[in-house]
């Protein structure tokens, strides 16, 4: 069994049945578990609600093998961070020839590693905040004198902005170092934006309304994003309509760039002269009650259980083809 990938291959469900048995892929062992439970339990739910046949699949708790034992039909893909969102239980469900939704493993490989990104999104005119990987306390030095301070100390493959802190003062860079070191051994610097933070959320080619954020935290982080009620969330953004057109090009530009599919969440930070600058991308973007991308959908007409059923149309670009067809990978 392998998967045959047609990426002009989109096809447009009209009935439940045409999806088959569906298992929500969600829990895993990520520092982003927790709220990948959460992203599970409501693209569960309006998946049940739309009459899909749709079952919880927790892969800490489970073999994958159990997708092809209990013959589920496609997978909708609602890990975040290592494991899930890095291109491999995307590889592993691609040996099984299991369909699923989103990125492949190309781009969510590169998607997942912030550097790679953002070198690919400047090979494609789209500009990003100067960055310096980080080796070690001999790299501390030359990050400040090449990026200046303010800085961001980030993990390089994390997402829900788990271990980045912001450094103000040469003293605080140590702390920020083992701060990011504490979730992996990747860690760089990037230079600090203090302009409006716009994200931009994609779904099938198109994107969707931008969202301004405005946090009464130092940036967007993990409590501003998931524990605050304080947080505002602005769409539409209150972007000119030329400027909404060229963040979403950007946006699109960026996804593409790094091998993006199906779905997913661009980043964005405007530098003081207000030009957006290119943060990150998600190719698999939270869906809790906090999350962005439900949020745009809404903004552009699209509740949030079309919204889920749209993003598992996404798998139709992949199907099981049997050994010995012969056709054209």
């Amino acid at each position: 069994m392998r998967l045959r990938h047609d990426p002009a291959g989109l096809h447009r469900a009209h009935a439940s049945a045409e999806f088959g048995r569906v298992a929500v892929l969600a829990g895993g062992d990520s520092s982003e578990r927790e709220v990948s439970l959460l992203t599970g339990a409501a693209v569960l739910e309006a998946l049940k609600r739309r009459g899909v046949a749709a079952e919880a699949f927790d892969p800490r708790e489970r073999s994958l093998l159990e997708l092809l034992s209990a013959r589920y039909e496609r997978v909708w893909l609602a890990l975040h961070g290592p494991g899930g969102e890095d291109g491999t239980v995307q590889g592993a469900l691609e040996y099984l020839g299991v369909p699923y939704t989103g990125s492949g493993v190309m781009g969510s490989a590169i998607g997942m590693d912030k550097l790679r990104t953002k070198r690919l999104a400047k090979a494609v005119g789209v500009a990003t905040p100067a960055a310096l990987e980080l080796t070690g306390p001999q790299d501390f030095e030359l990050a400040i004198e090449r990026l200046g301070l303010p800085l961001v100390v980030k993990p390089l493959t994390q997402g829900s902005s788990v271990g980045i802190s912001k450094v103000e003062r040469a003293a605080e860079l140590p702390a920020a170092y083992a701060t990011a070191r504490a979730v992996e051994t990747s860690v760089f610097a990037e230079s600090w934006l203090a302009g409006a933070e716009y994200t931009v959320a994609l779904l099938q080619g198109a994107a969707l309304p931008s969202i301004r954020i405005e946090t009464s935290q130092t940036f967007y982080d993990y409590a501003a994003k998931y524990e605050r009620d304080d947080t505002r969330y602005l769409c539409p953004s209150g972007l000119s309509e030329p400027a909404e057109r060229h963040l979403a090009s950007l946006a699109i530009a960026a996804y593409e760039a790094i091998g993006g599919e199906g779905w997913g969440r661009v980043d964005f930070r405007m530098d003081a002269t207000g030009r957006p600058l290119l943060l990150e991308v998600n190719t698999v973007p939270g869906m809790t009650g906090h999350s962005l991308v439900p949020m745009a959908a809404r903004a552009a007409g699209i509740d949030f259980d079309e919204l889920v059923w749209r993003v598992l149309e996404t798998s139709f670009v992949r199907r099981a083809v049997e050994p010995g067809r012969g056709e054209a990978s």
